[in-house]
């Protein structure tokens, strides 16, 4: 993403910059959403609620992209919620312009392809891993794959993220 976020601050691309306070939504469920984010501080959680709780799928903080990544491909609403974790500040650039910069060079486009692979990749290794792994190596994994996350995230998020109880993930850190 550095090549990307790169041209977009050599071309002054981003729409604007906006600052959520501490729980705040930047998304909720039924809206659609087509910006990028860049997480220039702060963290923030994607999840959807399903009949009985929350379920987290992705975080965002310091120096990563985010984004309802359904509704920005789709232009659709989504079912995803994204919330701010604690105060986040964020860069803005909506899809269009982004696509714009994007097939303005072949090179970008190979940088993109390989961003939405490796975000594909990760969603499917994280499917794969709560279907057929222990919490211990769920954690493990995540801890080998994003040891940043374990200091930016609370250990509540954490555990919903793996899908585990918080005395377990607790458990599970202490050996």
């Amino acid at each position: 993403m550095q090549k990307i976020y790169r041209e977009i601050e050599k071309e002054a691309l981003w729409e604007k910059q906006i600052t959520l306070a501490r729980n705040e939504y930047l998304k909720v469920a039924g809206s659609v959403n087509t910006n990028l984010y860049y997480v220039v501080e702060g963290s923030l959680r994607i999840f959807v609620i399903s009949e009985f709780e929350e379920q987290i799928i992705r975080f965002g903080y310091k120096e990563n992209i985010i984004t309802a990544l359904d509704s920005y491909i789709s232009e659709k609403p989504s079912d995803l919620y994204i919330q701010a974790i604690k105060k986040t500040t964020l860069k803005v650039i909506g899809k269009k312009k982004l696509n714009q910069l994007i097939e303005s060079s072949s090179e970008l486009q190979k940088e993109w392809n390989k961003i939405l692979e490796q975000l594909i990749y990760q969603q499917l290794e994280r499917e794969i891993d709560l279907l057929t792994s222990s919490p211990l190596e769920r954690f493990k994994r995540v801890f080998k794959r994003s040891p940043q996350l374990f200091q930016e995230i609370p250990n509540k998020h954490i555990a919903s993220y793996l899908r585990m109880s918080p005395e377990t993930l607790s458990r599970i850190k202490k050996h």
